[in-house]
Parts: C-alpha cells; sequence; structure tokens
C-alpha cells in the first residue's frame, strides 16, 4: 500500500462482481498513486474485462466501492467519471480529420473553438505528430492511428486512461515499437494509465506495478522486476515469464526429490512448508540455466546429464529441449557463442544452474 500521504488516482475497495453465481471479480482492492503506469495481468477468463468495465462505470459492482481522486463512483454513469478509454478497436471517425477526431470530446463540452485549436495542436505536438491535423485517419499507419486514439483522449485531461489490450490489432514488430511508445507517451503526459493484458511482455515492459489476475483474485501486486525474480505463488512463476515446472517433495530445507530420486537445490518461495515429504512444484527459468559442452567443468549446485531432444533456432532467442537422462524435458536458452552453434538433436551435455535460481512452492491441493 502507498503511504497515506501520496495522491490516488483510483482505488478500488473491496470490489466483487457475480454473474450467474459465478464470481468474475472476488473481493479486489488497489490503490494506483498519480501518474503511474499500472497493468492487470492475467489469462482470459481471469475476470480482467469485467474489473475494467467496473472502473469505466459500464457494470456496477455488487459490492465495494470504486474512488477516483477520492471521490466514489458509485452511481456515476461513464460520461460523468473522470477518466476515458482506449479500446483495441480504435473507432476513429473515418470521415473527420485528425484534428476533428481529437476536438470531438472538446466540442460536445462546449470548449470555444480558440481553445480546442491550441489544445489539439498542443496534443498532438506532444503525441511527436504535429503536421498530421488535416489528414484522414486512413492515411495515417498503424502506429500513427494508435498514438490519434491516445491523444484524442488524453485532450480531455483525464485523471486516468483506461486501455483495454489496445495493441491486440497490431503486428508484432509494430506491438513492439508501440510498447516503448506507450510508456513514453505516459510519461510525456503524466496521466495515469491503466492497461489492461493477456501480453505479459506489454505489462513487463511498460509498467511501475503490475496485477497479476486469476479467477477473479490478484495473486500478486508489485514491480515487474519482484513478479520476475520474487513471484509470490506458483501461479505467478508459471504465468509470468517462461519457466520449467518439475513436481517433487521436500527432502529438507532447500532440497526437492524428484520423482526418479534425483535432488535439486533450490529455494523455497514464501511460506511454501520445510516438512519432509510435503509435495512441491519448482519452477527454474530456461535462462537460469547454463548448457556445458562434453569437457566443460559444471561447478554449480545442480548438474545433471542430459541429451539434446529439440532445437529451436531463433537468433538470440533460440532455444533447446534438453532431456534428462531420467526421462524429464527442460527448455534451455541457448548462449549465443561459437562452440554452441553446431550443437544438434542427440548430442550430450550437462544442464546447471545455481540453487537460488529456482524455487518451490506447495503444490495446489488435489
Amino acid at each position: 500500500m502507498p503511504p497515506t500521504d501520496t495522491i490516488l488516482d483510483l482505488e478500488c475497495q473491496q470490489l466483487s462482481k457475480s454473474f450467474a453465481g459465478q464470481a468474475a471479480v472476488d473481493n479486489i482492492s488497489l490503490s494506483i498513486p498519480s501518474g503511474s503506469f499500472f497493468s492487470i495481468l492475467g489469462p482470459s477468463g481471469c475476470g480482467k474485462t469485467t474489473l475494467l468495465r467496473m472502473l469505466a462505470g459500464f457494470v456496477e459492482p455488487d459490492s465495494g466501492d470504486v474512488r477516483i481522486k477520492g471521490h466514489s463512483m458509485l452511481g456515476v454513469p461513464p460520461n460523468k467519471r473522470p477518466l476515458n478509454m482506449v479500446f483495441q478497436h480504435l473507432a476513429l471517425f473515418p470521415m473527420m480529420s485528425v484534428a476533428d477526431n481529437i476536438a470531438y470530446g472538446l466540442k460536445r463540452r462546449g470548449t470555444s473553438r480558440s481553445e480546442i485549436a491550441r489544445r489539439v495542436a498542443d496534443v498532438l505536438e506532444r503525441v511527436g505528430l504535429p503536421d498530421v491535423g488535416q489528414r484522414k485517419p486512413d492515411q495515417l499507419s498503424g502506429g500513427q492511428k494508435q498514438r490519434i486514439a491516445i491523444a484524442r483522449c488524453l485532450v480531455l485531461e483525464p485523471a486516468v486512461l483506461l486501455l483495454d489490450e489496445p495493441l491486440g490489432a497490431l503486428d508484432l514488430k509494430l506491438r513492439e515499437q508501440m510498447k516503448l511508445e506507450l510508456k513514453q507517451l505516459q510519461q510525456t503526459f503524466g496521466t495515469t494509465f491503466v492497461y489492461i493484458t493477456h501480453d505479459q511482455s506489454e505489462a513487463l515492459v511498460m509498467s511501475d506495478q503490475v496485477a497479476v489476475m486469476n479467477q477473479g483474485r490478484f495473486e500478486h501486486v508489485a514491480s515487474p522486476q519482484t513478479l520476475y525474480y520474487q513471484p509470490a505463488t506458483a501461479f505467478v512463476a508459471g504465468f509470468v515469464g517462461d519457466s520449467n515446472r518439475l513436481s517433487g517433495r521436500v527432502e529438507a530445507p532447500g532440497r526437492v526429490a524428484l520423482a526418479s530420486g534425483r535432488i535439486i537445490h533450490a529455494t523455497a518461495a514464501g511460506a511454501t512448508p520445510a516438512d519432509r515429504g510435503a509435495p512441491v512444484s519448482l519452477f527454474v527459468r530456461p535462462e537460469g540455466i547454463s548448457p556445458l559442452l562434453p569437457g566443460q567443468p559444471c561447478q554449480m549446485d545442480n548438474c545433471l546429464d542430459a541429451r539434446v531432444s529439440t532445437l529451436l533456432f531463433d537468433g538470440a532467442n533460440s532455444r533447446i529441449g534438453a532431456l534428462l537422462d531420467e526421462g524429464t524435458e527442460l527448455t534451455v536458452r541457448l548462449p549465443q557463442t561459437p562452440e554452441f552453434a553446431q550443437l544438434r538433436p542427440g548430442d550430450r551435455l550437462q544442464l546447471g544452474w545455481m540453487g537460488n535460481q529456482a524455487q518451490y512452492f506447495a503444490a495446489p491441493a488435489l
């Protein structure tokens, strides 16, 4: 929770919503300080869109409260809330010029023509498109349209901008570019962004804080670095980033026995039980495992013999599937060094990692 003297642009207090007796949002609370980039990350069906619609005012909660700048929004319709929303389908008016698209909301408010002209010119300058005001939307690139849709919202000076998977319709290369541009825009305007996505890369790259949502609840709210390196639950460890997941039982604190009897040195996460024989799920990331060619010494806590089963070449993101002698397969990030360039399926190697690069959690009850 932020300090009590921190200005909060958006708060949720014990927010819940059910449909046909099924909880879509289950007792969610959050506090977002002014000027933050806050993402809500989760798989399809986890409740993030329902939560967004309650923030926007399209859905009334069954219980709890939504507060913007300290004021309750219960019963306040969407058009009266001090926020705006950017959807995946940008819905720019095709017959209007870019300037008229941006000015639309100001005209509906009755803003004077001179003030509209000043604010439209200012926002176009700030989104880096000062010379496109007289063009039509279909004369813009996909990335330019995205910036105009955001400018149309930010010209109204909302306290909060909600973004509902706005990059989902873009091609991969443009999505990568827009992740950086969105973060820069948020910093330029200083407006609080609340970003909804199922794409972990978008959330990790852009956000100050991320809430990982699962089955209507927040599993962990933290910085991207904390979510990645110190996940609070097994769900977060498996959902954020890529991980190899192994099942085993506690042999002793910091030691996990796999079904094969192999002992793995790892770090216990949170309140994971230390009782011998307790079932656990162990996670180790592909980039945390070092592949070692025959003859290379392994001086790590865990050293396992394996053979290459699959090779997935993707330049700097190349990976191998490595089958351990006891039958378990691990995914390993392939170093971009000459000695690994000739690696082929069937080749023998060792896999090594330190105990602090793997974490184990209490296994979920069946």
